[in-house]
């Protein structure tokens, strides 16, 4: 029995698309929190952001992870910069929580074309994702049950490794 198993990681890491593979196979409800706070405002990040600043957006999200750590049974993207407030990082250490860990070279190629993220919407998105991951990498790590490497294997691949993970941690839960 595996708790609620959540998702970290950089803007581009593929929690959307390892979270939606990963809930099927372990026959959970997927989650994406951030297409959450969209369904719940009405309004897309990019409105929210222009509308309210990030800090409104962060508040939005930290109400969201409030009610979504609390379901049972589920696989649960986050946004890139959720664990940036100690709330949330305490919320995601109620469940199982792994961290796709992609470098800033995978962040930058799976994020180029994606005018979906205020954050990246400057002149140098290279600079701002290695600011980022400069801060948010610790935060990562300190929620992390799990670390994954992103970027190298395809997400079926990378799915099946994590399956083997978990069922090293689901083992060594019922045994210790």
């Amino acid at each position: 029995m595996l708790p609620p198993i959540f998702l970290v990681g950089p803007m581009g890491a593929g929690k959307t698309t390892i979270g939606k593979l990963l809930a099927k196979h372990l026959g959970r409800d997927f989650v994406d929190c951030d297409h959450y706070i969209v369904a719940q405002t009405g309004a897309d990040i990019p409105w929210i952001f222009a509308k309210e600043g990030e800090e409104g957006f962060r508040d939005r999200e930290t109400r969201a992870l409030m009610e979504l750590t609390d379901l049972p049974n589920i696989v649960m993207a986050t946004g890139g910069g959720a664990v940036g407030r100690a709330k949330n990082r305490e919320l995601l250490k109620t469940g199982l929580v792994i961290y796709l860990d992609a470098n800033v070279d995978t962040q930058l190629f799976r994020t180029k074309k994606d005018k979906n993220r205020p954050l990246l919407q400057t002149e140098n998105p290279r600079a701002v994702l290695d600011k980022l991951y400069e801060k948010r990498h610790p935060l990562y790590q300190e929620v992390a049950t799990i670390i994954v490497p992103t970027g190298r294997a395809y997400p079926k691949q990378m799915v099946s490794d994590i399956l083997d993970r978990l069922a090293d941690y689901a083992k060594e839960q019922q045994d210790g």
